[in-house]
């Protein structure tokens, strides 16, 4: 008999006890709501559990999605003001350090690692490779200066300054990241006029100012789709004309319509959770030809692009296992919604990614201009998956409490990682009939 989630679920009211019977199907928006509320527990195995929701729940639209499209979806799709974004960047972002430590462990890099294996490596090597493949990409030279749009906690800042000898500058709306970001900067022994975090809104970067290259990693999202046309205009403005820019953006799958065969329902609900209780704000989350159609307007050409998705599901998976294996230090600190909250956005966003639900596009673009020195690009040194980056360059510091105890424990996650990779290899060629 197949495992079904009621072999998991325990409801604690009325109403859900009424809900989670044998013999119907139930919307998995339904199951978020009712989970991070305390409504039900989840007895045993979360990762089985979320394996076996497909015998069950549905992915249907509830009415709580329509009150959320037009109570906050679009009001904020249509505003993205300087005040809106750094509230909801802000509420998000300045939650603590030691909230996002819990699980992004000791590089503290809100973005795909880069894995060669991920049933040996570690997280912190797969984000350190991370880190060098977009410095090649960039192909970086000392002396160089280099804007980090959206540079999270600094530490690409920090890496590109201390092994590429660029002057980095990072940009970012938290207050929390930028004071990590100035200490680590300091910590690894470089000085504030090689490297810096500024905090400041993406449109009060001082005009006139040019960069030899430019990074975004997934910041483009919270742009907003109004306004991310401009915001590429405005990086094609800041960029030498020799430059180049690394764009990095998550989005959904194409998808053929509603009516049309190859809707995937699972893609909506999961994006409209993710839009209401992760990253609100976000909805610049689409699929390629729109980010393509975006830099292409701009007079950007693409040099490469590359899908990294795959390597999302891995970071998250581990990302995952630190979350799990801190869940005391956060339900003591935060509560037990935020830790189920990040549980069940973590674990489910392993599955979306593997399954090519959300995307997310490595692009390298340069300036469409005649005296642009294509050749360049023979040599592939800026293909991330042709690179020689076995053993990238480790950014390494010690820490104080609680951060040195929220990342320990890095060789568990690793090794519960391998096991699932090892379960998830097993299932698929059950699926296939091969025992």
């Amino acid at each position: 008999m197949d495992v079904t989630p009621l072999d998991f679920i325990v409801p604690r009211t009325d109403t859900t006890r009424a809900r989670y019977k044998a013999g119907r199907r139930v919307s998995f928006a339904h199951f978020v709501e009712d989970f991070i509320q305390g409504k039900i527990d989840i007895n045993g195995d979360f990762e089985k559990f979320m394996e076996s929701r497909a015998n069950y729940f549905d992915y249907s639209i509830t009415t709580n999605h329509f009150k959320f499209l037009f109570s906050r979806f679009i009001p904020e799709v249509l505003i993205h003001s300087k005040k809106q974004d750094e509230r909801i960047v802000r509420d998000h972002y300045d939650r603590g350090n030691d909230f996002f430590a819990a699980f992004l462990g000791p590089r503290m890099v809100y973005t795909s690692g880069f894995w060669e294996d991920p049933k040996t490596e570690t997280l912190e090597k797969a984000q350190d490779r991370k880190m060098e493949m977009v410095c090649k990409k960039l192909m970086m030279q000392p002396g160089e200066k280099y804007l980090d749009i959206g540079c999270g906690w600094g530490t690409l800042v920090t890496y590109a300054s201390k092994y590429f000898e660029v002057d980095a500058t990072g940009v970012t709306l938290a207050q929390e990241g930028t004071n990590w970001g100035m200490k680590q900067i300091k910590d690894h022994g470089l000085n504030y006029d090689r490297a810096r975090i500024l905090r400041k809104d993406y449109r009060d970067i001082p005009e006139g100012q040019k960069w030899n290259r430019i990074s975004c990693l997934e910041m483009g999202e919270h742009v907003g789709v109004r306004k991310f046309k401009g915001f590429i205009q405005m990086i094609y403005d800041k960029l030498e004309d020799d430059g180049k820019f690394y764009l990095q953006q998550a989005g959904l799958r194409a998808n053929p319509g509603i009516f049309q065969k190859g809707e995937h329902w699972q893609d909506l609900i999961w994006g409209l959770f993710m839009s209401k209780y992760i990253f609100s704000g976000a909805d610049a989350s689409l699929p390629l030809k729109f980010l393509v159609g975006s830099l292409q307007k701009a007079n950007f050409e693409v040099g490469h692009i590359e899908n990294i998705g795959i390597h999302y599901s891995h970071t998250l998976h581990c990302w995952y296992y630190n979350w799990m294996k801190n869940e005391e230090y956060i339900n003591n600190k935060y509560g037990n919604h935020w830790f189920r909250l990040w549980q069940l956005f973590l674990r489910w966003s392993v599955d979306i990614a593997k399954q090519g639900s959300s995307a997310c596009w490595a692009i390298t673009a340069h300036k469409n201009l005649d005296r642009v020195n294509r050749n360049q690009y023979i040599s592939q040194a800026n293909i991330g998956l042709s690179m020689n980056l076995k053993n990238p360059r480790k950014l390494e510091r010690k820490f104080e409490e609680p951060f040195a105890s929220l990342f320990k424990g890095s060789e568990i996650s690793k090794r519960d990682h391998s096991k699932s990779i090892q379960h998830i290899d097993e299932l698929i060629l059950q699926s296939n009939g091969i025992k």
